[in-house]
């Protein structure tokens, strides 16, 4: 599907909607930007982000075709029921939340004229805002694409063109699945880079190096969003903590042994799965 012809309007111009502007510019009709933060839609206008911006979604949404939702979980999940009102038309609805099966319900509750369909790029920063938005944060990554049973081709359509305008690659799963999944690669990784930040003790901040940095950085996550991020999949995460608190468990014993054959292979298979998951997708 040709976007050129789309009015395209992001709700949130923080780090990943205003990443998804910039990597929207010249490749829609009109770019319409919300967000609540009025230094957001002032950094927006001096960069020419978007070609319009306001502060209120009722000033700008009932004019776009296609509606790409790029709040905070709360925020997203209060706006969602608003949309009849804000809109009196049928546009495409599309969300950026790093959990769906929430965010799926509340959309598969509009009404029938919003053609609706549930997404989630894997990629991002532990930094927030508009000030840290990149045109090319989305290249390369996933966009995970949830069709609801009420998903239209053209939303599904949309979707998958908006993923590929971005530089980005679509994969379609169910929401349940894409929670399943996200709750080991992305949210325990983010709790994991808590504890270990908080157990490492300040005494020890002369001796933080790269290795420290890059296993512990996704706690400098704003707290907020963090938070909005386990309670969503609480779940998945918890039972996602059972698994690695059984591998823990026995790396741990193996340890504690002085068991070096059965550390050694636990070792190895840690570096053979790592290999693997991190290994690059065929798009």
């Amino acid at each position: 599907m040709d976007l050129s012809g789309f009015a395209i309007a992001v709700v949130g111009l923080g780090l990943m909607g205003g990443s998804l502007a910039l990597a929207l510019r010249d490749r829609c009709r009109t770019l319409l930007g919300v967000d609540p933060d009025p230094a957001a839609l002032a950094l927006a206008a001096r960069r020419k982000i978007v070609d319009r911006a306001a502060l209120d979604p009722a000033a700008l949404l009932h004019e776009a075709d296609l509606i790409v939702l790029a709040l905070p979980r709360q925020e997203m999940l209060a706006l969602i029921p608003r949309l009849p009102q804000l809109h009196p038309g049928g546009p495409v609805v599309l969300d950026l939340g790093s959990t769906k099966r929430d965010i799926a319900r509340a959309l598969d509750a509009l009404p029938a004229r919003f053609e609706v369909l549930p997404a989630h790029p894997i990629c991002g920063k532990e930094t927030s805002g508009l000030t840290q938005a990149e045109a090319d944060l989305y290249r390369g990554a996933p966009f995970v694409l949830s069709p609801l049973s009420r998903s239209t081709e053209r939303a599904r359509r949309a979707g998958e063109s908006l993923a590929r305008a971005v530089g980005a690659y679509p994969v379609w799963m169910s929401p349940e699945t894409h929670d399943a999944r996200i709750a080991r690669t992305s949210h325990l990784p983010y709790l994991l880079a808590c504890a270990l930040s908080l157990s490492a003790g300040q005494e020890t901040d002369t001796l933080v190096g790269p290795g420290f940095r890059s296993s512990a950085r996704l706690a400098g996550t704003t707290s907020s969003l963090g938070l909005e991020m386990l309670l969503g999949n609480r779940d998945n995460l918890l039972a996602a903590l059972g698994g690695f608190r059984n591998r823990l468990d026995a790396l741990e014993a193996a340890l504690a042994a002085a068991d070096r054959p059965a550390l050694s292979t636990g070792l190895q298979e840690a570096r053979s799965a790592y290999l693997s998951l991190t290994a690059n997708p065929d798009p």
